[in-house]
């Protein structure tokens, strides 16, 4: 999913969330981890997303498996450029 901003008549953008489509993926089992930022506890689930090479997904963008949501954090491609090794954290779905 990529990041979509609408125009709106009286100023100001709108955002909303747009399925670019449908992409076979090996999803690894989340790990969990906790992190101590600004004196708070806070939960960051990770998954590595394999699929294969596309140039059009990048860091920020989303993926949906399910009732998952993982957010993009970065996108590795291999040497040959035939598979994309994605570092994802679970986000809420919008």
């Amino acid at each position: 999913m990529q990041l979509q901003q609408t125009k709106r008549p009286g100023g100001g953008f709108t955002e909303s969330w747009m399925a670019l489509g449908k992409i076979w993926a090996e999803i690894t089992i989340p790990t969990g981890r906790v992190a101590v930022a600004a004196d708070q506890l806070t939960a960051e689930i990770t998954a590595e997303i394999r699929v294969r090479y596309r140039g059009d997904i990048v860091a920020g963008m989303r993926i949906v498996h399910g009732a998952t949501t993982y957010l993009v954090g970065a996108s590795l491609p291999d040497n040959d450029h035939t598979m994309l090794r994605l570092l994802c954290s679970n986000v809420v779905n919008p």
